[in-house]
């Protein structure tokens, strides 16, 4: 039957990955609004490219799945020199994935507009965004490996403050895409609101790789 302590402690353990989570959907919350603010047409496109963005980072998330399963079992096995190389695997892999999928998506980024839309502006604004989709995936694959070894370690309380810097940090660069607003080129619009989300993410690259490169994470045996 249910334990309340229990059910607390999971609770408990559980609030870091929801600010994490939390300060995640901000971002994208701020990079919609901003989107809005530039005309129908960028925003039109921006919602198609951040489909097509999500639909790839759950393709590299199968890798930080894994990286959470293998991380926990050799952490609990004391195995730290084992979490390091197999960190190192899968980051590999997760750039070489990503950057294969950011090169197919670059080579169809005239393809995939007209099955979402018929409208020419938005078309364009489409295919401009996606080939900056595309270029920052090798940065999205490497990023979501860390995330999910961290995850996997039960480093949640520094993902949490982690993510809430990122946060922070990216801010200004969304913000001043706001600032000059509309500039009567719906892909130009878009393309740079798209080079300020990719910065997201290699802001989000550093902070993971810095906390990565410690051995504070490594907690070995049963928590």
């Amino acid at each position: 039957r249910p334990h309340p302590g229990r059910i607390l402690a999971a609770a408990r353990t559980g609030m870091p990955l929801l600010v994490r989570t939390l300060a995640l959907r901000a971002t994208l919350l701020v990079t919609t609004w901003v989107a809005a603010s530039l005309g129908d047409v960028p925003l039109a496109a921006h919602q198609v490219a951040m489909t097509v963005w999500s639909f790839l980072a759950f393709a590299l998330d199968a890798l930080a799945i894994a990286g959470q399963a293998i991380t926990g079992r050799a952490l609990g096995a004391g195995d730290r020199e084992g979490v390091r190389v197999a960190m190192g695997t899968m980051v590999r892999w997760g750039v070489w994935g990503g950057l294969g999928l950011g090169l197919l998506l670059a080579a169809l980024h005239s393809v995939i507009p007209p099955l979402f839309t018929t409208d020419p502006a938005v078309r364009n604004a489409l295919g401009a965004a996606l080939v900056v989709v595309g270029l920052g995936q090798a940065v999205a694959g490497y990023v979501f490996v860390l995330d999910g070894v961290l995850i996997g370690a039960g480093d949640g309380s520094w993902l949490a403050w982690g993510m809430a810097v990122t946060f922070l940090a990216y801010l200004p660069f969304v913000l001043a895409v706001r600032t000059m607003g509309p500039s009567g080129s719906p892909s130009r619009d878009v393309v740079v609101l798209w080079v300020a989300f990719t910065a997201f993410m290699v802001i989000r690259a550093a902070v993971l790789g810095w906390r990565a490169r410690g051995d504070a994470w490594m907690v070995v045996g049963a928590r």
